[in-house]
């Protein structure tokens, strides 16, 4: 039986203190106010007030990372303490607040994927119909024809009338009789089947699904100024597409099947369904899109160091070892699906930048190139040497304030 404890915070207290480790709950602020801060300020950043109904502490304790904020009570504030184990019987007898998480992230990471493009830099990497011939005429170049003819397709049937669009229209005549592109239209089948080296779906297209890998492995990549940025390697059990379903707007990235891959498509009338019915789907859903916002955080966080960029790509990768959980101890060893320019053009890094700071990075003792990708010899002294860079930025800023 959910028995929910109720938590009073004086005025002037800590409700939560950023960077403290293992959180094992959230709160759901019944009344008073609270005012949200961060230890250095982001990009973006705005003073944030939060009253009754709001919740704080979920990002950090649904991903099981450390705290990515400070929480101080404006006045006497009375919250519920929900405790991480207590998540799916929270849902299963009042779905409405986990609808409330679900959207309100939703809405954050269309913020915070915003604010990263703005301080990337990455002008091309656009949300408009052009984009879509953009990325068909990348995976053109790369003779990757079925991932070709599918943006093409879809771009297409936004725009007819352009020189793009009669470009496009001769290469989908040409493609047309070689490829295997699935799925080119919309469809209502629930499980799909999508072989190797097919796309999901591209950047910019409109699209009202989600997915849920049952088998096999996706790629979530952009094209950014005429190359291809690897953002993230999903597996079995791993969700994707949930931006465009819970906010109705153009994809932000490439889905790409790297095997031959079995999804589950979720539309919004099933989703509302999810919702009702299955608390540990839902459950699975807050947890990933948390994973993504303290991610996204960290990015945010990263920008900071553009001054540095040796020290912006070291804290890049250590975050890429971070988000996948790396078991690290002294010695381990990592072999990455990262190349030294998806790093760099992560980090907002011009090709000029590049040029410049590439041989630095990769002639650093804490990485070494194996194929062509990223190998670290040694993931903790990676990420000791990310936190020193870290550190040292938060103390020249202490000094010029």
């Amino acid at each position: 039986m959910l028995q929910l404890s109720f938590v009073t915070f004086k005025k002037d207290t800590y409700v939560l203190v950023e960077g403290k480790e293992n959180p094992d709950r959230f709160y759901i602020i019944q009344s008073g106010h609270v005012k949200i801060t961060h230890q250095t300020e982001l990009p973006g950043a705005q003073n944030v007030v939060l009253g009754p109904g709001d919740f704080v502490g979920v990002i950090s304790c649904m991903a099981r990372r450390a705290q990515i904020e400070t929480c101080i009570a404006m006045s006497d504030v009375v919250c519920i303490a929900v405790q991480r184990d207590q998540y799916i019987e929270l849902i299963e007898k009042n779905t409405a607040v986990a609808l409330k998480i679900i959207r309100t992230f939703a809405n954050r990471m269309r913020v915070v994927n915003e604010t990263l493009m703005e301080q990337t830099q990455c002008a091309t990497s656009r949300e408009d119909y052009e984009q879509l011939y953009n990325v068909g005429a990348y995976f053109d170049s790369q003779q990757q024809f079925d991932i070709a003819f599918f943006a093409y397709y879809q771009y297409v049937k936004m725009e007819k009338n352009s020189e793009n669009a009669k470009k496009a229209l001769k290469r989908i005549a040409v493609l047309k009789q070689r490829v295997n592109a699935p799925y080119v239209e919309p469809s209502q089948d629930m499980i799909r089947k999508y072989p190797r080296g097919s796309m999901v779906f591209s950047e910019a297209q409109n699209g009202p699904d989600m997915f849920i890998i049952k088998a096999g492995s996706i790629k979530i990549s952009k094209v950014v100024d005429g190359t291809e940025v690897t953002l993230a390697m999903l597996k079995t059990g791993d969700m994707f597409g949930e931006m465009a379903l819970l906010e109705k707007k153009p994809r932000s990235a490439n889905a790409i099947a790297m095997d031959d891959c079995v999804l589950m498509s979720i539309n919004m009338q099933n989703f509302n369904q999810m919702v009702a019915t299955q608390a540990q789907m839902v459950d699975r859903l807050t947890t990933t899109l948390s994973e993504r916002l303290w991610s996204m955080q960290r990015q945010l966080a990263n920008t900071l160091l553009h001054s540095n960029p040796v020290a912006q790509m070291t804290d890049m990768l250590a975050l890429q070892i971070e988000k996948m959980r790396v078991n690290v101890g002294k010695g381990t060893q990592f072999m990455t699906n990262f190349t030294v320019e998806d790093i760099a053009t992560m980090c907002g890094l011009s090709k000029n930048d590049q040029a410049r700071c590439l041989y630095n990075f990769m002639n650093s003792p804490i990485v070494k190139i194996e194929k062509g990708k990223i190998f670290i010899p040694d993931c903790l002294e990676l990420l000791k040497q990310a936190e020193f860079y870290r550190k040292q930025f938060q103390r020249q800023s202490q000094n010029k304030d």
